[in-house]
């Protein structure tokens, strides 16, 4: 655990848009970005924060390794389990 330093909690979106410039090439299908956000909870709320584009391969870091952070917790929860039914017997 101790290589966890980044984490983040959310939910990775990448978002196309179209312009308001009627002769722009985004109206024929070739799409603005993709612009990318973090997808998190504040408050029982979905909010969505912008990740620039140097802030990408971090970002996408940081979620990596909260899921790993994910299975550590799970896995303990499983070895904990055992041992209390263990102890019950």
């Amino acid at each position: 655990m101790s290589t966890l330093s980044q984490l983040l909690h959310g939910t990775w979106v990448e978002r196309f848009s179209v312009c308001s410039r009627p002769g722009c090439r985004c109206h024929s299908g070739d799409r603005h970005g993709p612009r990318h956000y973090l997808v998190v909870n504040e408050k029982g709320r979905q909010r969505q924060k912008y990740v620039s584009n140097s802030h990408v391969e971090d970002a996408q870091a940081g979620l990596a390794q909260y899921r790993r952070l994910q299975q550590i917790i799970d896995r303990i929860t499983h070895l904990n389990l055992a041992l209390m039914k263990e102890a019950e017997t």
